[in-house]
């Protein structure tokens, strides 16, 4: 019996679902013979260039369609559920997870804590393996499914139980070895706390994951978030500047052993460290191409880079400049990126002396002042900072401060609200440096 209804929810343009006309509201009921279990098994039997599908309609009748197409060409269905299956919540308590610092009250999406290896693979997300069965990591191997993003946090299987909660967890890092032994791509993080899994512990865990080199990939280092919800959680406390500097000398120690053993830098300290401990980024090549962008290693050095060539190509005149150009532009951004972004501000204004750009930190009080990335900042705060402040004709925020997706901040205050509010014009910036420059000075496409 058939366990799910896989219902279609729309059809690609041009695709090979429209041409057969597959319409939404249609239920996929298999594909080779197969009844699909998830959006894994659904791809892999994609994956010839002759296949057979079973569609129901909607007044019950099956057409079965026989398609001769590329190897790895889709279809062009989307489904009603991404993962064509449910999603699964995570089984852990750790210690330093972020959902348990939220305040009451958020919308219920918020307080789902994910641990799906699907969505490793579909979104980036780390996942623990504590949730895995054995089937499961048979199945990434069969479908060579790759790479997984894996929340290790420390190498030591006692010190892993007791930071997850969960008497299985120091068990589950023999998972990772049998992705290893199966040639399976990952990348590791480890989110550092303060006395726990830092010092020793932390040279232990990154000595032990180079021996997972080639196909560990690369490892992150980020410290804990801390909210001021922690009543009844474990006691942690925030780095300081020279506890950040001490873990920066350790990772840049081991990146020096990695280049020598291996040519690349394999692991990573986050943004956050660099800026916590007042020391100058590394050099883009440090990154060894940017591989763990989306967990915020290495997004600073390519926004300024970025941003820099955007300046180059300014006096190459590839750039065009707004003839009717504002004088005053803003900037809001978290406590811990505002020093930074002032510096390109600086930069600018040095180029255009007759623009002003004016940079807001913005503390975060609704989640607490040690909560300093710019993600986490809701529009209240953002309101409540710059009301009966002179922001100029427009105001640049990240983008990063947006539900993925949707103009609404993560307490659901929408962008347009916060504009009608403050009574300025609104811009979100992506987070690339030619976007930033090109929303500092209004200029055209380049040509």
């Amino acid at each position: 019996m058939q366990k799910k209804e896989h219902r279609i929810s729309h059809i690609l343009p041009g695709s090979i679902a429209e041409e057969l006309k597959i319409e939404p509201g249609d239920v996929l009921v298999s594909v080779n013979d197969v009844q699909i279990g998830d959006v894994f098994d659904y791809h892999y039997q994609l994956n010839e260039e002759y296949v057979t599908v079973v569609v129901r309609k909607p007044d019950g009748e099956e057409w079965e369609y026989e398609i001769e197409k590329e190897y790895e060409e889709d279809l062009g269905l989307e489904f009603e559920n991404g993962l064509m299956d449910e999603y699964r919540s995570c089984s852990n308590r750790c210690i330093f997870c972020f959902i348990d610092q939220m305040p009451p009250g958020m919308r219920e999406t918020l307080y789902f804590k994910d641990d799906d290896s699907r969505l490793s693979f579909l979104q980036g997300n780390y996942v623990t393996l504590t949730n895995m069965k054995d089937a499961d990591i048979e199945r990434i191997i069969m479908y060579k499914l790759a790479p997984i993003n894996i929340s290790v946090q420390t190498m030591n299987p006692q010190l892993r139980c007791k930071m997850l909660n969960n008497r299985f967890a120091g068990e589950a890092l023999k998972k990772m070895r049998r992705l290893y032994e199966a040639g399976i791509e990952m990348n590791g993080q480890i989110v550092l706390c303060k006395g726990v899994n830092d010092g020793k512990e932390l040279e232990r865990s990154i000595r032990e994951l180079t021996g997972y080199f080639p196909h560990m990939k690369s490892v992150s280092v980020v410290p804990a978030g801390l909210t001021k919800y922690r009543d009844g959680l474990y006691p942690l406390e925030p780095f300081t500047k020279e506890e950040a500097r001490q873990a920066i000398r350790m990772i840049h120690k081991w990146q020096d052993t990695c280049m020598e053993r291996f040519g690349t830098h394999f692991v990573h300290a986050s943004d956050e460290w660099y800026l916590l401990a007042d020391e100058k980024l590394p050099s883009g090549e440090s990154y060894d191409g940017y591989v763990q962008l989306e967990n915020g290693v290495g997004m600073l050095r390519l926004l300024l880079d970025e941003f820099r060539e955007a300046l180059r190509k300014e006096d190459g005149k590839e750039y065009r400049i707004a003839a009717n150009m504002q004088q005053k532009v803003s900037i809001a951004t978290g406590m811990l990126a505002a020093p930074f972004i002032r510096v390109l501000a600086q930069e600018f204004m040095q180029r255009h002396p007759d623009k002003k750009i004016e940079v807001f930190a913005v503390k975060n009080d609704f989640f607490g002042e040690q909560i300093t990335v710019a993600g986490l900042l809701t529009g209240q705060d953002l309101y409540r900072q710059l009301k009966g402040k002179d922001l100029g004709e427009r105001l640049l925020l990240p983008c990063s401060l947006l539900r993925s997706g949707e103009e609404v901040f993560l307490d659901d205050m929408s962008v347009r609200e916060l504009k009608n509010a403050l009574q300025v014009q609104i811009v979100i910036v992506n987070s690339n440096g030619q976007d930033l420059y090109k929303a500092m000075c209004c200029s055209d496409e380049p040509e």
